[in-house]
């Protein structure tokens, strides 16, 4: 479990999972991200992020706010299949939660983590160019445009928007 000032990250327990699928099939949450889930996909995400935050000591690990243990969404370092050897931080919430400072409060820690902890050179973060919302958490975070690129998820084509961040950027904020 890891802590920032209002959010607690941590694996997923049983009794995210209802809520997990529930965001999980929102199109709206999905839209730049592969579109709605089904339980079982939700389920098996959940799962999958758990054993490799204990194999790998990263992850997309839940996000609970800590003043009432509402569960928000999840956020982490991931390793995505277009830069597998760079770690990418990213989130996804509930709806409900987007607009309050959650994602990037989040982001940041695991952007400490990745650069601290885990000692890495560089971590990018990569959404579909229309995301605006995911964009302009990239920069709260100070990283930096790389560039827009297509890249494949699913056998489908997208544009995509990268940014990231070196551990000597990291170390000058």
């Amino acid at each position: 479990m890891r802590t920032t000032e209002r959010l607690i990250l941590r694996p997923f327990q049983d009794t995210d999972l209802e809520a997990w699928a529930a965001l999980n099939s929102d199109p709206e949450v999905m839209r730049y991200i592969g579109g709605p889930l089904t339980r079982a996909e939700s389920d098996r995400e959940a799962a999958g992020i758990n054993q490799q935050w204990k194999t790998e000591r990263f992850g997309f690990l839940a996000i609970e706010r800590a003043a009432d243990g509402a569960f928000l969404g999840a956020g982490g370092l991931s390793r995505e299949q277009w830069y597998p050897e760079t770690l990418e931080v990213g989130w996804r919430l509930d709806r409900a939660y987007w607009g309050h400072g959650y994602a990037s409060e989040a982001a940041a820690h695991w952007l400490a983590y990745g650069f601290t902890e885990l000692q890495l050179p560089r971590i990018n973060s990569v959404t579909d160019t229309p995301n605006e919302r995911s964009i302009a958490v990239m920069r709260r975070l100070g990283m930096t445009f790389e560039r827009t690129t297509d890249l494949e998820f699913d056998g489908e084509s997208f544009n995509a928007t990268v940014y990231s961040m070196t551990a000597e950027a990291f170390r000058m904020i």
